[in-house]
């Protein structure tokens, strides 16, 4: 039975769609048998609402509690390498927390310094969130988790950028238990996020909910201009509002209604400085302001384009109490044959569905039509199969990224894994879809609050894009299940990521069985190397009773790494990311020495030798 709270949301809102009558009972029963079918009782989908705020102070901060920890979580899928974000000033995984909610900013002039923001939770027993924010200067292959922008103050709705100098700005959204204000305030970095200084003053950056901003990186009028805009419930007290600073963020003018109340979309400016609005009002709308640019003019809008992305945004189903994805615009800067192409992409649920899809839409024209919308994700049609949380970016050359959740793999048609495809034709074609993650059950891990968030984000350059995304691949042996962390991962048109620097070896548990709550393996000491040499360490633990064990290594120079155990060689495996689990799936005692060497040499790691239960 489905019970109406403010985190999962009344059966009968699937009226939303346009269902009545006996239409409404055969889509009732549809779902019911797919929840059925799925093994996991979804929340029913309605159309994402409007005019009622998506984010709440539900609970007081939980009490302070004794902070366990475990070893990071790297999750390798094939090429694919994930590093958790969230962890403490040790790089281990904070037991009992939960982050989602993320959005990733790049530094560039030096694309191995970035930041990702996120909703943090401190402890999974309160939904009360701060402020959340880690950074790495090494290309995302280690993160520093300093802590929260204000403790004790209710935030949520993080969205950072960059200016072409490489400054990051972070606007927050803050809120009160009495929902008295949905104000934000806005923050600048000037060292690569390891700080954060207050611009506009406590909620001085006006907004309000689902806020999102862009910056001007043009060389005209408006260089430097910030523009945001928000879901209509927000410090002014009304209207789907759009905001504008002319000083970097320090002050805002007043707000303007959008036309037509766009909501949950994003912005962007083009290359002749206009500035475009894109999200959802009574269909998908694409506003342009022409004088936002103009510092001593009061912007209006000039241009309003409908866009059919083949269906609506999605509240609930596979995210009960938060939407399945948001509007993403994002317009071609490259100079290229593309050159100010404007692309709207979003996970929709097309008519007569439940579940999601990716849709992606293009205007060659400046927003003054769009292409019939065109369907990235591209597996068979499958009404039981979810593709949320659509995001994209586009390069400095006009490729156009896109990466989702996806569970076309799933038996249970709700695990999901992150998937990835790209565009270098703006959006005609698109590259066959790639899963870049592992699996991960999205319904554990809820910081009472039944979501994983409402967007996840990706930033691109010339070879590749940078991703930052919510998954539950930790697991909490407290609760019993996993929990929600944020993860880094590259990816790239070429199929495996461009190589970054080797991470510290840090233990990590393997990403997908549930491991035990206390490793029964001891490793002896590691001797140290002679200069030059492969330095290997090792970790052994039981998943479900099978033995395990994580081997990390730095110092190695080919492309490839020959795996030893009791002398044979049991893997060839890439250098980088610098580990490997060797799954050996056997109960009991068991003595195990191992050593790694550059493929096909002499060139060898120290020996490091792993017992379970002292055999």
């Amino acid at each position: 039975m489905i019970t109406q709270t403010r985190n999962n949301r009344a059966l009968f809102d699937l009226m939303s769609f346009g269902i009545s009558g006996m239409g409404f009972f055969i889509c009732l029963t549809l779902l019911l048998a797919l929840a059925s079918a799925s093994g996991q009782t979804l929340a029913p989908t309605r159309k994402a609402p409007r005019n009622e705020p998506l984010e709440f102070y539900d609970n007081p901060a939980a009490p302070p509690r004794k902070i366990e920890t475990s070893p990071r979580m790297i999750s390798q899928f094939g090429p694919f390498v994930s590093f958790q974000v969230n962890v403490d000033q040790n790089g281990q995984n904070i037991i009992g927390d939960a982050a989602n909610e993320c959005v990733i900013s790049v530094d560039p002039t030096d694309g191995n310094k970035m930041t990702i923001a996120w909703r943090q939770f401190n402890d999974v027993t309160s939904n009360f969130r701060q402020g959340g924010w880690g950074y790495t200067a090494n290309g995302g292959t280690t993160w520093t988790f300093p802590g929260v922008l204000e403790n004790g103050v209710f935030r949520s709705d993080p969205v950072t950028n960059s200016n072409e100098v490489g400054n990051f700005f972070y606007l927050s959204l803050q809120s009160d238990q009495a929902q008295s204000f949905f104000c934000d305030d806005l923050w600048r970095s000037l060292n690569g996020g390891q700080s954060w200084t207050l611009l506009s003053g406590e909620r001085g950056g006006g907004g309000g909910d689902k806020e999102w901003f862009t910056i001007d990186k043009t060389n005209g009028p408006g260089h430097g201009f910030q523009y945001q805009a928000d879901d209509g419930i927000n410090c002014s007290g009304g209207g789907v509002q759009f905001q504008r600073s002319t000083n970097g963020g320090v002050t805002w003018q007043a707000p303007i209604n959008i036309p037509n109340g766009p909501v949950y979309g994003t912005l962007d400016v083009a290359t002749n400085g206009n500035l475009f609005v894109g999200g959802e009002g009574s269909t998908f709308y694409c506003v342009r302001s022409s004088n936002a640019q103009i510092g001593n003019q009061t912007p209006t809008f000039d241009q309003v384009t409908p866009v059919n992305m083949g269906g609506d945004l999605a509240f609930g189903g596979i995210n009960p109490a938060g939407l399945d994805g948001q509007l993403f615009l994002a317009i071609d800067r490259s100079g290229g044959p593309t050159n100010n192409y404007i692309y709207m992409l979003a996970s929709v649920v097309p008519p007569g569905r439940s579940t999601t899809d990716v849709m992606f839409a293009r205007s060659t024209n400046g927003g003054a039509s769009f292409s019939a919308p065109q369907r990235i994700n591209d597996d068979p049609v499958n009404p039981s199969k979810w593709h949320w949380f659509g995001t994209f970016s586009v390069a400095p050359n006009g490729r156009v990224d896109a990466v989702w959740y996806d569970t076309r793999n799933a038996a249970n048609n709700t695990d999901s894994q992150l998937f990835y495809s790209y565009s270098t034709d703006g959006g005609v074609t698109w590259a066959p879809n790639v899963a870049v993650s592992n699996p991960f059950n999205p319904f554990e891990g809820y910081p009472n609050q039944s979501k994983i968030g409402d967007y996840i984000t990706i930033v691109s350059d010339a070879t590749g894009g940078n991703v930052a995304y919510a998954a539950t691949f930790n697991f909490n042996p407290n609760r019993s299940q996993h929990e929600e962390d944020v993860y880094y991962v590259r990816v790239s048109p070429t199929g495996t990521p461009t190589p970054t620097p080797t991470p510290t070896p840090t233990p990590s548990p393997t990403p997908t069985p549930t491991p035990t709550a206390t490793p029964t393996a001891t490793p002896t000491p590691t001797p140290t190397p002679t200069p030059g040499q492969i330095t290997l360490s090792a970790r052994g633990y039981k998943v479900q009773g099978q033995q395990a064990v994580d081997l990390s290594w730095n110092g190695a120079t080919s492309n490839n790494i020959d795996v030893y155990r009791n002398g044979a060689l049991i893997a060839t495996v890439p250098n980088i990311p610098g580990f490997y689990t060797d799954h050996i799936g056997v109960r009991g005692k068991g003595t195990y020495t191992y050593k790694v060497c550059d493929a096909g040499t002499q060139n060898c790691s120290n020996q490091v030798t792993v017992r379970f239960g002292g055999g």
